[in-house]
């Protein structure tokens, strides 16, 4: 079966049109429940299906972030999604009273708690938020080293740093956490990348700069300009592509690609880009 839905185009300003298409397989061991969220935030158009996964039930959470919930019998089941996007230039997000509560605590992946002594000196010599952002993504760009399949999903900011490499849900978890250390609200988000090498989910982070959400990458792997939102939340239990929910099952592996009709923007990392 599969569910399909429209949405808003954007807002207004210079049109880039991005298309996403995913595909992923599972091996059902054990039937039961299972929630699929990898559909573009707000698509103008899309479509996905699971193949012997009846109708499914919709969850939507904040930020247009949604997920598919399927009941999935024994057996294996393939996964598709199509998605196409209109990105317009996006008015700044406000940070609220609930997000400031909110995304300046401890979370799973991201125990603040624990990192004070992490802190980087040039981060406390920076002035205003701005700043000691751009110093939280410097310090983490150059402490860690990204490689592809390192890490375990298990790991958080801590292990990271420990460690001294990760892929992109590491490098942003570090991030959110060392942002929240010093009391500047910040979210994990999750993301397609169009320009991203080699091409897959991708994770990056928002923190609030001058009482606006604004998105940051430590990777530096794709322009910031051409993400589109998938899932918004604490840290990667918040945001997770594919969460079982009774069943028991076997990822089998996933293709994704994200492109854009036209040339990527060049991003230096420093400018304010704001996530649609």
């Amino acid at each position: 079966m599969r569910a399909a839905r429209a949405g808003p185009g954007g807002h207004d300003g210079p049109m880039v049109q991005a298309t996403v298409d995913v595909e992923f397989g599972v091996r059902v061991t054990k039937p039961g429940l299972a929630a699929v969220s990898i559909a573009a935030a707000r698509a103008d158009e899309d479509e996905l299906t699971v193949s012997g996964g009846g109708s499914p039930r919709l969850a939507e959470f904040e930020h247009g972030t949604r997920a598919e919930v399927y009941d999935l019998p024994e057996g294996e089941h393939r996964v598709t999604y199509h998605g196409v996007r209109t990105l317009r230039r996006a008015s700044a997000e406000p940070v609220t009273l609930a997000d400031l509560a909110r995304y300046t605590r401890p979370s799973r992946y991201c125990p603040s708690d624990r990192m004070g002594g992490l802190v980087p000196p040039a981060v406390y010599a920076a002035e205003g938020d701005a700043a000691r952002v751009r110093a939280i993504v410097e310090h983490v760009n150059g402490r860690l080293a990204y490689v592809v399949g390192s890490g375990r999903p298990t790991d958080d900011a801590i292990d990271t740093l420990l460690a001294g490499e990760g892929v992109c849900r590491d490098f942003a978890h570090v991030c959110v956490a060392l942002c929240r250390i010093v009391d500047i609200p910040a979210r994990f988000t999750a993301v397609y990348a169009p320009g991203l090498r080699p091409m897959d989910f991708h994770a990056v982070f928002e923190a609030a700069v001058g009482g606006h959400w604004q998105v940051f990458d430590a990777t530096r792997l794709a322009p910031r300009q051409t993400m589109l939102r998938i899932a918004t939340g604490r840290d990667a239990a918040d945001t997770p592509f594919l969460a079982t929910l009774g069943c028991e099952l076997d990822f089998l592996g996933a293709t994704v690609f994200a492109t854009t009709d036209g040339a990527l923007p060049a991003d230096d990392g420093d400018k304010a880009v704001t996530l649609a």
